[in-house]
């Protein structure tokens, strides 16, 4: 029985409504956390940028230290409720630089892995939208797993999304859930969030959980939502609407060996003609 509640556990995804007060960010979150906990969510998601307006021009102003108020928020949520907590992410001060980071705790509200964005989002779409990250962050170098009693999970953020090696290696590597905290917008969003997400849950046969804002069209970067859950043979098992909510789903790690027993394309591929390897641990 023990055993059966290890290989299947609950996990939450917070869809925050993020405003421009930094402290009401910080309460709401934690109480959808209390929340989730209550309904017995033993790994809770926030989504990127939960702390602050998103965009280049409040990344500066809404910037911490980690340890910081925001992370020491995040910890004593994970501490009183007892869950693993992925922090989402916040602007992140260190130095001169800024990074787009997100922090992980434990059930003891210690750290456990804290995740730069890798990949910065500068995109053009002319006519639609034009975004630099790198006009104000700084990329991180460094992968980022943690251990729970149920499984080893991968971390990216939002644009990570978008890189399938990164995916391929953490599911190389043991990962058997991948969370993505993510900020798509209204032009990117309904073209491929949810196919990145069914595309990475497909190729690495793992479930892929992503956290967005909830939509504001009055912000100067409106959030697509939908936060969602993908099971290992690539279907939506929950999505949000645009609006706040919590959205729950059952991580199943049996369903998960048989789609890998039923197609074992982990055994199957051709090592001898291909790999992709990390040449930086984190």
């Amino acid at each position: 029985f023990h055993l059966l509640l290890l290989l299947l556990f609950s996990l939450a995804v917070v869809q925050l409504r993020v405003s421009k007060i930094k402290a009401d960010n910080l309460g709401r979150a934690q109480k959808l956390v209390k929340e989730a906990a209550g309904q017995g969510a033993k790994v809770v998601v926030l989504p990127e940028c939960f702390n602050s307006p998103y965009g280049t021009g409040f990344f500066a102003e809404y910037a911490e230290k980690i340890p910081g108020e925001s992370t020491r928020v995040l910890s004593e949520a994970a501490r009183d409720c007892g869950v693993y907590l992925v922090g989402g992410s916040i602007p992140e001060k260190d130095g001169e630089k800024l990074y787009n980071t997100c922090s992980v705790f434990g059930p003891d509200g210690k750290l456990l892995v804290k995740h730069r964005k890798i990949h910065l989002f500068d995109i053009d779409v002319p006519g639609k939208i034009r975004f630099q990250e790198s006009e104000t962050l700084s990329p991180g170098n460094s992968l980022s797993m943690f251990e729970t009693p149920f499984c080893k999970v991968g971390v990216g953020v939002c644009y990570d999304i978008r890189f399938a090696e990164l995916a391929h290696i953490y599911a190389k590597k043991g990962c058997q859930l991948l969370v993505y905290p993510g900020a798509f917008n209204m032009t990117t969003g309904p073209a491929h969030w949810e196919l990145l997400q069914r595309g990475r849950a497909v190729d690495n046969q793992v479930y892929v959980a992503t956290a967005s804002p909830a939509r504001d069209e009055s912000a100067s970067y409106v959030a697509w939502g939908h936060s969602s859950v993908v099971n290992p043979w690539g279907e939506v098992i929950v999505k949000a609407g645009p609006e706040e909510s919590v959205v729950y789903a059952d991580i199943d790690l049996q369903y998960l060996a048989d789609v890998r027993q039923q197609i074992p394309i982990t055994t199957q591929r051709r090592n001898d003609l291909y790999s992709v390897n990390s040449v930086q641990e984190g």
